[in-house]
């Protein structure tokens, strides 16, 4: 996703004369193709990522579109204050790009892990949190944080997640992309955890179960409106996401359906990391392990439920 990422704003720096990359001392390599287009409009702000958030808030105010880009956690909870009282506060249209979201870097211990920052984001108003499931909607994603007049989150992983879609999408904000119909379970999957939901999705099929499958892409705003058809019509919803089961996807459509769906038909699972932080150095794939991030698991889940 992050080679997606720098392509595709070097491409939007070339057409709009506003874009502005921040980064805290990463991907210098990565940007040389948006050197070569806008040299004057990249600049390495350090190791100082909540300096480089106050800078980015000022040249919004100055009528450019900022984005900030480090790893996850970097640029978002170490300057939390930053984005709260500098960005969200003034309601400016400065876009923060977090790459190897979630468990990615979970290689490099908990201090690179980013199960909390949907959480603790989602909590600030103004902001729009959107989690692509592949490089395809990264891409797509940038244009949209684009024609926001606000914040943007746009969390990203790392590199070598699965192709999704074949072409760009339609991209919205706030509304979410269907990957696969189905009619007996739904799957709402956000960020790079797609995969997995195929995998359900296919695992089920031998049972006469067909699972319709989203790219909930979108946290904040949620689709209402497909939110409202999911549980009036499916049996089982399930959210997947590598983030916290508190105060990610699945928190926020839980809150959704107590506040506006008390009567649904449909009964929601969710499926994320614990509150408890990975004790071990490990991969990507152990982690998820670890979490219980994995298919067998959710394809129970769905099975007991329906059967």
């Amino acid at each position: 996703m992050r080679n997606a990422f720098a392509e595709e704003i070097a491409i939007a720096a070339s057409i709009d004369e506003r874009v502005v990359l921040l980064s805290g001392d990463i991907g210098n390599k990565l940007f040389d193709p948006f050197k070569s287009i806008a040299a004057n409009r990249i600049y390495n702000c350090g190791v100082a990522e909540a300096n480089m958030t106050g800078v980015a808030a000022g040249l919004g105010m100055m009528g450019y579109r900022p984005f900030t880009y480090s790893i996850t956690p970097f640029v978002t909870v170490r300057c939390l204050e930053q984005i709260r009282v500098d960005v969200c506060y003034h309601n400016l249209p400065v876009t923060i790009v977090g790459t190897g979201a979630g468990l990615s870097y979970a290689e490099l211990g908990p201090t690179h892990h980013s199960c909390d920052d949907i959480g603790i984001l989602r909590m600030l108003p103004n902001i729009s949190i959107v989690c692509p499931c592949d490089a395809i909607e990264a891409k797509a994603a940038i244009w949209a944080a684009l024609r926001q007049e606000g914040p943007v989150y746009i969390r990203l992983g790392k590199k070598g997640e699965p192709r999704i879609h074949d072409e760009i999408p339609t991209f919205m904000i706030g509304k979410s992309i269907t990957i696969r119909e189905g009619s007996d379970a739904c799957i709402l999957s956000t960020g790079n955890v797609m995969p997995i939901a195929l995998d359900v999705a296919d695992g089920l099929i031998p049972s006469g179960i067909m699972a319709r499958v989203e790219s909930f892409h979108t946290v904040k705003p949620l689709d209402e409106e497909l939110l409202k058809y999911l549980f009036e019509n499916f049996q089982t919803v399930v959210t997947v996401e590598e983030h916290s089961l508190i105060g990610g996807l699945g928190s926020a459509v839980a809150e959704w359906v107590i506040d506006y769906a008390k009567g649904a038909k449909a009964r929601l699972y969710r499926f994320g990391t614990q509150d408890k932080f990975l004790p071990f150095i490990s991969g990507q794939a152990f982690a998820r392990e670890y979490y219980g991030l994995r298919s067998e698991k959710i394809i129970r889940t769905i099975l007991n439920e329906l059967n």
